[in-house]
């Protein structure tokens, strides 16, 4: 499976490339942004992808450290509410249900800016609970990664992370209950569109770790969704233009029951049949996550964050 990687190496640059199943990645030439590789489009970047595949190894993933993928003008975005299991869990917790029934059939779907590039972490790296929220789950997505024309270029895993309690409380909350650092984690390479030959029948695990004991597991189904992908891009694209692209989670249809939350140290584990792993240790409270500021500019600091995590 190949997959399209943004990494570090030890002296601190960034570059960009194409990783394959044994770990070589071979670079684009001039180091380009994954942002700038979103400009092209589908067509073109797939030129260009290919092309790079067949080119020499210039690095072995085991060797560097692979960074989220999103930099530049990128923005992720999530939907809401996309899944039944979904318009059930939030009727369930909300003290206005009726918001998330009528929001389940409407035309118009629930949108939402979920992360700035620097903020969000990937493989390994910690995501956090809010500290003024008492019920807090992982939300298992799939994501798709937009050029800046609007066109599904690849695919990620995605973890909404989320506030059950400050969402049910009151639903203008929502970007409370969902933007915090620490809130938004997704897999450390972007697979082609192109490689994906089921994207609407892909089957989504979720397994909590808690002292080593399954705390949690869940599954569905990318059938299972009430939307089309195409749907949601198109109102998300209607009013507001993506110069960088975007990546867009498309929600989930795994919400645990009101009696489960999220604990710091436990390790949330998500997987998408084509897609990818993700794998994050829990931290309580945002200041966990102060660290991703000094890494904007000094991308070396995840990995004493990330060899933390994983220990």
């Amino acid at each position: 499976m190949t997959r399209i990687v943004r990494f570090a190496d030890d002296t601190e640059t960034v570059r960009t490339g194409v990783a394959d199943d044994t770990g070589a990645i071979r670079t684009f030439t001039g180091a380009p942004l994954v942002a700038e590789l979103l400009r092209l489009s589908a067509a073109e970047l797939r030129t260009l992808v290919e092309d790079t595949a067949s080119g020499p190894a210039a690095a072995d993933e085991r060797e560097v450290l692979l960074l989220p993928p999103l930099d530049g003008l990128m923005e992720l975005w999530a939907a809401g509410v996309t899944y039944e299991r979904s318009r059930e869990a939030r009727v369930e917790e909300s003290t206005e249900q009726s918001v998330y029934e009528r929001i389940y059939d409407a035309e118009r779907p629930e949108l939402f800016f979920k992360s700035q590039p620097w903020r969000v972490v990937t493989d390994g790296e910690p995501i956090a609970v809010r500290d003024d929220s008492e019920l807090n789950v992982p939300e298992p997505e799939l994501a798709l990664v937009l050029n800046r024309h609007g066109e599904t270029v690849g695919y990620l895993v995605s973890d909404d992370v989320s506030s059950r309690s400050i969402e049910g409380e009151n639903p203008l909350y929502l970007p409370q209950a969902k933007i915090y650092a620490g809130s938004a984690a997704v897999s450390s390479g972007i697979v082609p569109a192109w490689e994906v030959e089921t994207p609407d029948a892909l089957g989504i695990s979720l397994v909590v770790w808690r002292d080593g004991e399954a705390a949690y597991r869940g599954t569905t189904s990318t059938a299972a969704f009430h939307r089309t992908p195409r749907g949601l891009v198109d109102h998300l694209w209607r009013s507001q233009p993506f110069p960088d692209g975007a990546v867009l989670s498309t929600g989930t249809g795994i919400v645990p029951a009101l009696d489960f939350t999220l604990s710091a140290g436990d390790v949330v584990e998500t997987a998408i049949d084509g897609v990818g792993t993700l794998r994050n240790p829990v931290r309580a409270g945002q200041a966990e996550l102060d660290w991703l500021v000094e890494a904007i500019s000094h991308p070396l600091t995840r990995r004493a964050h990330r060899s933390r995590a994983s220990g």
